[in-house]
């Protein structure tokens, strides 16, 4: 069996930088539970081509984060911060 190898804080376009990404992963985690900081997260996530994205709120932010996933029209998976919810769009 491989390990997967993390890498934390990738330079994406724009001056802007992508949480996580490990694998074929990409994972943005977003604690504050603003709508508005929760979009800037989806448009980061949006950027990664080829790979699995998901969205990591607290669990009570995770209807919020679904909501804006669905208007984005973005293929994100949402869960909650130990993955151990997820929610697909």
């Amino acid at each position: 069996m491989t390990k997967k190898k993390i890498y934390k804080e990738i330079p994406i376009p724009g001056g802007r930088r992508l949480d996580k990404k490990f694998g074929r992963v990409a994972r943005e985690e977003e604690r504050s539970g603003s709508r508005k900081q929760i979009r800037k997260a989806i448009s980061r996530l949006k950027t990664q081509k080829n790979l699995k994205k998901e969205l990591g709120v607290p669990q009570g932010d995770m209807r919020k984060a679904l909501e804006e996933v669905r208007k984005k029209k973005a293929n994100i998976t949402v869960t909650n911060l130990t993955r151990t919810k997820r929610r697909k769009p």
